[in-house]
């Protein structure tokens, strides 16, 4: 493979020209296609451990949304929940044409795999084999708390709107030039009890790439998700749903929800981990997105 095919394999243009970095592992001739969807802020590589493994064995896809690592900005009004659903099934279109499909959506991700069976339930019905569900809701994230008590929280909420309010005036392609001074607050906000602090420090990194004013276009459209009912298309399909007991962002009533929609599904709750399970229980996520491929 020549250097520029090599590029253009590792890059996907959507019909609106936004171009998306992909990464394609694992054995071409794999009878089953795993697709690896990112959380808000993070990028393809916090998938990292666990695509390590299942690369060995089955093809493995994952990319940056819009906004986020490699990928570039998110044009103005396109940094929302529907548009990255639309992304997902121009991407499986263009480079997972047939054959099964297992979908994993760590949060955001997992929001994407509901509106992407809200936008095209043929396609679902038709190829997804096995889904998980990792650390992610249905809707409700307008009432977001932290766990923190309703007045500091309401304050901590109207702090976050302020400052996303100057960031999305922010012109710069990345969101932090010095991403471990954001590493004490992450390390609270994502993370459960005891996180490695190489963890903490790749977490730091991603969410230091992350487009400054596609990031708060997403954080709208976060608080306007709700599809509990669009998981009806996922309810003959194999699914897992994984949550951090100790998850501050999607508390693992929201997974429970989830759960309940969903008749073929096994729901886990790890005691003790945060809102990044990919780091934090990455042995286990593999093995429950393994068993579905």
């Amino acid at each position: 493979m020549t250097p520029w095919d090599t590029a253009a394999r590792g890059r996907f243009v959507t019909s609106d020209g936004t171009a998306l970095h992909v990464v394609d592992e694992g054995p071409a001739d794999s009878p089953v296609t795993v697709v690896l969807v990112h959380a808000w802020t993070l990028d393809h590589t916090s998938w990292d451990r666990v695509a390590s493994t299942l690369s060995r064995t089955v093809r493995v896809l994952r990319y940056d949304h819009r906004g986020h690592g490699g990928s570039s900005p998110a044009p103005f009004g396109t940094a929302t929940i529907d548009q990255l659903a639309s992304d997902l099934s121009e991407l499986i279109a263009d480079r997972v044409p047939s054959g099964p499909l297992v979908l994993a959506g760590h949060s955001i991700g997992g929001m994407t795999l509901m509106a992407l069976a809200e936008r095209n339930p043929e396609l679902v019905a038709s190829r997804v084999t096995g889904v998980a569900f990792v650390a992610t809701s249905s809707g409700g994230l307008d009432t977001l708390t932290l766990g923190l008590p309703g007045p500091l929280a309401r304050v901590v909420m109207r702090g976050e709107r302020f400052v996303n309010s100057r960031l999305a005036r922010v012109e710069h392609r990345a969101l932090l030039a010095k991403p471990r001074l954001a590493e004490p607050g992450l390390r609270w906000l994502l993370f459960g009890r005891r996180p490695r602090r190489e963890d903490v420090a790749a977490a730091a990194e991603q969410v230091a790439r992350v487009h400054p004013a596609s990031m708060v276009g997403f954080r709208a459209s976060l608080s306007d998700h709700a599809r509990r009912a669009a998981l009806a298309v996922y309810k003959d399909i194999p699914a897992v749903v994984l949550a951090g007991g100790a998850d501050r962002l999607t508390p693992p009533a929201h997974s429970r929800l989830i759960a309940a929609e969903l008749p073929s599904s096994e729901l886990v709750i790890y005691p003790g981990a945060g809102h990044m399970l990919p780091f934090e229980r990455g042995l286990e996520v593999t093995a429950r997105i393994g068993g579905l491929a």
